[in-house]
């Protein structure tokens, strides 16, 4: 498989760790999860990737990102092709929003390969599809600089989280985000209705919702949380994104991947990616 074919992604921690995949929300990279990083590679080799459009993935990733081509399932798919890339069979999974619709969609539609599923101020349904549409006719047209005055407010729960150099650095994503890669990925969320197939879900999974969430309101988390059998709902007082509050969702995470049988079906990742970077290898 050719790099360019691949999300842009970033592997830490030990070789023959279990594999653990985390997913950004929509506007976000990679670095929403950074917060997370020193706890969870101690035990776990920990992949990050971007989504098509942002950080370091391009949006050609894509199969046809004209407009209303993209679906969640698309994005799945090229997810799985990097647990492929590295022989992972299984592995565990965290997403935030978007992120965690698309580990929703693999532990409905994928069952073996998920082994826990962490969702994360995600949803099984982001509402009317029509507002999706329009903001990707928008993005489309003008970029996504005009999102700029209303992110900080779905984001973060305050001004001042917003502010922070962590604040500053996933707004800085949004705005540097290719509106091609942006805008499908608003299609995705538009045609996304996992709520049929909730109840198909088996791998553990954790619900985090976030109290002050404007974007998918506690409702939202609670809806997954009752319809995915056996789920366990946590709540964080955070925004959108629970990244803002990193020691609660750092808590959170850790018990539930605790309780998370360890896999042994992990092998070493191949070193022929240069799309990726592994600063412990």
């Amino acid at each position: 498989m050719y790099a360019s074919s691949l999300l842009h992604h970033h592997v830490v921690g030990q070789p023959d760790a279990p594999p653990l995949l985390l997913g950004p929300s929509l506007g976000t990279s990679m670095a929403v999860w950074e917060p997370q990083l020193p706890s969870l590679g101690r035990c776990f080799q920990v992949l990050r990737f971007n989504l098509p459009g942002h950080g370091g993935s391009r949006s050609d990733v894509l199969p046809d990102p004209r407009p209303g081509r993209t679906t969640v399932g698309d994005l799945a798919s090229l997810v799985l092709a990097l647990a492929d890339l590295y022989g992972w069979q299984r592995f565990h999974y965290a997403g935030i929003s978007l992120g965690g619709a698309i580990g929703a969609h693999l532990a409905a539609h994928c069952p073996d390969r998920v082994a826990s599923l962490a969702l994360v101020c995600s949803s099984a349904h982001f509402g009317p599809a029509e507002p999706w549409r329009e903001r990707a006719a928008l993005v489309r047209l003008k970029g996504t600089v005009p999102l700029l005055r209303t992110s900080p407010g779905r984001w973060f729960s305050s001004a001042d989280l917003a502010d922070s150099r962590f604040g500053r650095r996933l707004l800085g994503d949004l705005a540097c985000a290719d509106p091609a890669g942006y805008a499908a990925c608003c299609d995705a969320l538009a045609a996304y209705d996992l709520r049929p197939d909730l109840a198909s879900i088996t791998a553990p999974t954790l619900v985090v919702g976030g109290e002050l969430d404007t974007a998918t309101p506690p409702a939202h988390a609670h809806e997954l949380a009752e319809t995915i059998p056996h789920a366990m709902l946590r709540t964080i007082a955070c925004g959108h994104l629970a990244a803002e509050r990193p020691t609660h969702l750092r808590s959170a995470l850790t018990k539930h991947l605790r309780t998370t049988d360890v896999m042994t079906d992990v092998r070493t990742p191949k070193p022929d990616d240069s799309h990726a970077s592994h600063p412990d290898r």
